[in-house]
């Protein structure tokens, strides 16, 4: 009994499969809806006017062509001057920094690490350019200990001749 009973469940898939092979090859080749369409889906036809002031009822805006491109044309402008505007404040701004710093050099320190802080606090670009100045003048062992103050602004020479006997 358990032969025939999955020989027929056998013959059962067959023709199931049989059944939809057949509808799938030789059935329509687009699929209809029979459900009707809802009112928003019907076919209308509006004037210019009409979907203007539904779009705009929708949040959008709606420009014609002449009107956008008024606008890109000053919004370009607009953008020019504010470059314009911000090189001239940046270039202001860069030339108003001024840094200053108080130093303070105790006894151990030498020109290097007095180089290095006066880089830190940004009065000169490169702390080894220092040293080799001062130990081009021969001043490397006449460090004076104190608190000095110094700005951005100052030579080389200034600082030396401030730090060293």
């Amino acid at each position: 009994m358990m032969t025939n009973t999955l020989r027929s469940f056998a013959s059962g898939l067959l023709i199931a499969t049989t059944t939809i092979g057949a509808v799938y090859l030789f059935g329509p080749s687009t699929a209809e809806s029979t459900a009707k369409p809802a009112k928003s889906m019907e076919k209308q036809i509006l004037s210019e006017d009409e979907m203007i002031e539904q779009l705009a009822s929708n949040g959008f805006v709606i420009h014609t062509e002449e009107e956008w491109n008024k606008q890109l044309a000053s919004a370009s402008a607009n953008k020019e001057t504010e470059e314009k505007q911000g090189e001239k404040e940046k270039k202001t701004a860069e030339e108003k920094v001024v840094y200053r710093a108080i130093l303070s050099v105790s006894m151990g320190m030498t020109s290097i690490d007095v180089g290095n802080a006066l880089e830190k606090a940004k009065i000169i670009k490169d702390g080894m350019e220092f040293y080799k100045e001062v130990e081009k003048r021969g001043l490397e062992n006449e460090l004076r200990p104190g608190t000095f103050e110094f700005e951005s602004g100052m030579s080389m020479e200034e600082i030396i001749s401030t730090i060293f006997k």
